[in-house]
């Protein structure tokens, strides 16, 4: 059995568990190892980490060559499976959108994403018709995979102001008739929906932990979610002791915030032997 094979058969069984999961989202293989260092049991990259960390936009500002070198990195830093946030597929066109799906596996991840926001402002989210075929055309593609790669299929009104719980569902639901595994709307913002959305499907539902509702794992479980992740919640929560650190710097000349710091000797024991 390959590695992949393993890493894509225990990505699965996660799904199939009792209970709620957590998928947390480095954006880099340091904090790949550090997450895995901790007992998490899978990662999810983060589009929109990486794109903070590269001094881009989210939504629009990555390319594929940039989102799949990263999806190679973290999946080659730790033994952990990992599922690839690649936004739209990085193309409107069917075909094309699932061919990115096959290129991260080709990058080690043993499951990943495709949405149904399309990155232009003017039209955030493709029609209802498009978006199921994107859903099909990546479903067929995977399933060709040598080994089980886990399709996430996202509905993502919420994300776009567009607050229709019943067009959400309607997508999810016609995502799921097409062959995905796990069913996605990130934002949903209330916990009642939450479970009225996964009442409304048979496949797991992942959900997004968010400042919006800042729902307990076991909240979120109750209510029918079988993987949480974090979006980009980690990275900001990064950047917001980077900011705190220095303001402090900045405006009172003190260094403080030191303390707060991962001690060196910590960080320095996680990390590899360098390569011979």
């Amino acid at each position: 059995m390959s590695s992949q094979q393993a890493k894509a058969e225990r990505f699965r069984r996660l799904h199939e568990q009792p209970g709620a999961f957590i998928v947390p989202n480095p954006w880099d293989a340091g904090t790949a190892i550090i997450l895995a260092s901790l007992g998490f049991e899978a990662l999810a990259t983060t589009s929109a980490g990486l794109a903070f960390a590269l001094g881009l936009r989210d939504g629009g500002g990555l390319t594929r060559d940039a989102a799949l070198a990263n999806v190679k990195a973290i999946a080659d830093a730790t033994p952990l499976p990992v599922s690839a946030d690649l936004e739209n597929g990085y193309a409107d066109d069917p075909a094309e959108a699932a061919q990115t799906l096959l290129l991260a596996a080709e990058a080690g991840a043993v499951g990943g994403s495709i949405e149904d926001a399309s990155g232009d402002p003017a039209k955030p989210i493709y029609d209802f018709t498009l978006a199921v075929e994107r859903v099909a055309a990546a479903a067929e593609a995977v399933r060709k995979l040598p080994f089980p790669f886990t399709l996430t299929a996202r509905a993502e009104n919420f994300l776009h102001g567009r607050r229709d719980l019943d067009d959400t569902i309607r997508r999810l639901q016609a995502f799921e008739r097409a062959g995905a595994d796990v069913l996605y709307a990130p934002a949903v913002p209330t916990l009642d929906a939450i479970r009225t959305m996964c009442q409304a499907v048979s496949k797991p539902v992942n959900v997004l932990a968010t400042a919006g509702h800042s729902y307990s794992v076991a909240e979120l479980a109750e209510a029918g979610a079988k993987r949480i992740s974090l979006g980009s919640a980690l990275h900001r929560a990064a950047l917001g002791g980077f900011l705190r650190a220095a303001r402090e710097l900045k405006e009172t000349g003190t260094v403080d915030f030191i303390r707060d710091a991962a001690p060196y000797a910590e960080m320095q024991a996680l990390m590899p032997e360098p390569k011979a």
